[in-house]
C-alpha cells in the first residue's frame, strides 16, 4: 500500500474504525475515477436527479420516484428488455433441470436452487436506486469520438412496509448499468468549441461539480445513450450430491438504438459463444484464425482486442465460486487442447507457433507468454470470466449501500477487490487523456492489477498482499510459467495453493 494510501487508512482507523478504514482506503483509491459518496448518490437518487426515468424521459414531471412496475410499463425505450430476461430464465431453467435431474428449481424456500424472483421487476414496491458512477474512459480505444464511457450503476432495491407502518429496504441481487459515451462529437463548452477528451478527463481528476463531470441534461436525440447491461443472480443452490454449494449470474446488454429510441438484445463484448463455435466446424476454424493473426493477437495481448460479433453471444451464465485456474472457468472450457467434447479450437501447438510468429515480427507479448497464460487470457477477456475474477460473488460493482442506517462492511465498500485494483491504471489513462497524450489503453490479467512501475498497491490484498493472486513453481521446472513471472507475494506471505490450481495460488502468511 503507498505511503499517502497508509496514511489515510490509519487516520481512519482512529478515526471511525473499520468501516471508516474501508471508506477511505476506497476514496483514495477511485479519486478522479469513480462517484461513490453515499451521501451524494443519495441525494442524486432521491431529488430524482439521476435516476434512469429522468435520465430516458427528461420531460416528465421531476419527483416522482418509479417503481419498477411504473419504469417498465412508462419507458417504452425498455420495452424489450424484460421480455428478454424472461426468456433467458427459461432456458436457464430447462438447463438446470436437465443438468441436475431430480432437484427441483423456483422462486421461495422449498427448492433445491432458489431462483430469484422476476416479480421485482413488475412491482410496486420496488425501484432501481443510484449505486455509483464510474468513468471508463480507459475504454477509449472502442470508440475515440466519443472518449470513452461514463457508467451510472443502479442497484434493485425493494420497500417493505413494517409492522411499525414504516418501511425497510432490502437490496437485492440485480445491478443495472446505464452507459453513456463520454462526451458527443458535438457538444461546446461556453466558448462554443467542441468539447475534448482533454476537458473531460481535467474535470473528473478535479473532482468537480457532478455537473460537469455528467453533464446537467442529455442532447434531445439521445445521443449521449450507449447500452444497457444487467446483471441478476439468477439462482443460488446449497452443496448437493450433484454439485457443490454455487450462485449462478446471468450478464445481458442491450444496445440504444437511435432509430427506434429502444434499448435493443445485443451481444456481450468477448463473449465468446463457446458452444456454437465448437459445434461449427467453419467457424471454429475462422475463429482460430482470426485471433491468432499477429495484429489480433498483440491486441488480444494488451487486453483491447475486439473480437467480431459473428463470434459472440447474446448472454452468458457465471457460475461461483470459480477456482483460480483458467481451466477450471467458463466459457471457455472446452476451447484449448484436452478439455470439452470433440476438436479443440487451439492447441498447445498452435499457441506456441502464434508467440514465434510474433516474436519474429517484434510484437512484444506483454503479457501472454506461454501457453497458460493464452489460457487464461481467453478466459478474463470475456464478460463472464472476468466477473469470476476477484469479484463480489458475479458483481464487481455492487455499490454503496446508502440505504442502511447503519452501514456495515459488507455495505461500506462498493466494489471488488479487482475493481480497486484497477483504478490506478484507469487514473493514468485520464492523466494522460488530460495532458493531451496519447494513452496506453493496455492492461494486465483480471486477477493481477497491472500498476505500470507505481507503488501505491504494494503490500495491499489488490496486488501481492494478503489474499492476492499469486504464481505458484511449476512441479517440473522449478520455477513459475512464463506468464506469470512477476505474481510475487510482499514480505512475510508466500504463494499457497488454494485450489485445484497448478499455476495460481494466493498470498499468506509463512508457516513453518
Amino acid at each position: 500500500m503507498g505511503r499517502a494510501l497508509r496514511i489515510l487508512v490509519a487516520a481512519a482507523a482512529l478515526l471511525g474504525g473499520v468501516v471508516s478504514l474501508f471508506a477511505a482506503e476506497s476514496t483514495a483509491l477511485t479519486r478522479g475515477t469513480a462517484i461513490t459518496d453515499p451521501a451524494l448518490l443519495r441525494k442524486l437518487d432521491q431529488n430524482d436527479t439521476l435516476t434512469i426515468s429522468r435520465l430516458l424521459a427528461p420531460e416528465r414531471n421531476s419527483g416522482v420516484l418509479l417503481t419498477t412496475e411504473l419504469m417498465f410499463a412508462s419507458l417504452p425505450q425498455l420495452k424489450d428488455i424484460l421480455p428478454a430476461i424472461d426468456a433467458e430464465f427459461d432456458r436457464y431453467i430447462a438447463w438446470y433441470k436437465a443438468t441436475y435431474p431430480g432437484e427441483t428449481i423456483g422462486v421461495g424456500e422449498g427448492f433445491d436452487a432458489q431462483l430469484f424472483d422476476l416479480a421485482n421487476l413488475k412491482s410496486r414496491e420496488a425501484r432501481f436506486v443510484l449505486a455509483g458512477i464510474v468513468n471508463r474512459m480507459d475504454r477509449a480505444y472502442v470508440a475515440e469520438e466519443s472518449c470513452g464511457e461514463i457508467r451510472l450503476i443502479f442497484r434493485l432495491a425493494r420497500f417493505d412496509r413494517g409492522r411499525d407502518g414504516g418501511k425497510t429496504a432490502t437490496r437485492l441481487p440485480m445491478t443495472f448499468n446505464l452507459v453513456m459515451k463520454a462526451r458527443d462529437a458535438r457538444q461546446t463548452d461556453a466558448n462554443g468549441k467542441p468539447i475534448s477528451c482533454a476537458e473531460i478527463a481535467r474535470r473528473w481528476l478535479d473532482n468537480g461539480d457532478w455537473q460537469g463531470l455528467i453533464g446537467s441534461r442529455f442532447l434531445p436525440d439521445d445521443a449521449m445513450l450507449d447500452r444497457i447491461e444487467t446483471n441478476i443472480q439468477v439462482s443460488v443452490a446449497p452443496k448437493s450430491a450433484l454439485h457443490d454449494f454455487r450462485s449462478d449470474y446471468l450478464l445481458k446488454v442491450f444496445k440504444y438504438d437511435a432509430a427506434t429510441r429502444t434499448f435493443e438484445e445485443s451481444t456481450l463484448e468477448n463473449q465468446i459463444d463457446r458452444d456454437r463455435i465448437l459445434a461449427d466446424g467453419a467457424l471454429r476454424r475462422d475463429f482460430k484464425a482470426w485471433l491468432l493473426a499477429p495484429e489480433n493477437l498483440r491486441a488480444f495481448d494488451r487486453g483491447t482486442v475486439l473480437i467480431p460479433e459473428k463470434f459472440l453471444a447474446k448472454a452468458a451464465i457465471v457460475p461461483t465460486p470459480a477456482g483460480l485456474d483458467a481451466s477450471t472457468l467458463q466459457p471457455e472450457f472446452g476451447l484449448m487442447q484436452g478439455e470439452g467434447k470433440g476438436d479443440p479450437v487451439f492447441t498447445d501447438n498452435d499457441v506456441v507457433g502464434a508467440l514465434k510468429q510474433a516474436a519474429a515480427r517484434a510484437l512484444d507479448m506483454q503479457n501472454i507468454r506461454s501457453v497458460a497464460g493464452f489460457q487464461r487470457r481467453l478466459n478474463d477477456i470475456t464478460c463472464a470470466g472476468c466477473h469470476q475474477t476477484r469479484g463480489i460473488g458475479g458483481f464487481h460493482f455492487p455499490g454503496v449501500d446508502w440505504l442502511a442506517d447503519k452501514p456495515s462492511n459488507s455495505t461500506i465498500v462498493a466494489a471488488s477487490p479487482h475493481f480497486f485494483g484497477d483504478q490506478l491504471r484507469r487514473r493514468d489513462i485520464l492523466t494522460a487523456f488530460a495532458a493531451g497524450k496519447s494513452p496506453d489503453f493496455s492492461r494486465g490479467f483480471a486477477g493481477r492489477p497491472q500498476t505500470r512501475g507505481r507503488s501505491e498497491l504494494a503490500g495491499s490484498e489488490y496486488q501481492d498482499g494478503w489474499g492476492a493472486h499469486c504464481s505458484l513453481q511449476d512441479p517440473g521446472s522449478g520455477t513459475p510459467d512464463r506468464s506469470f513471472t512477476s505474481w510475487s507475494c510482499a514480505n512475510g506471505l508466500t504463494c499457497q495453493a488454494a485450489t485445484a490450481s497448478r499455476r495460481i495460488g494466493m498470498c499468506f502468511i509463512k508457516t513453518r
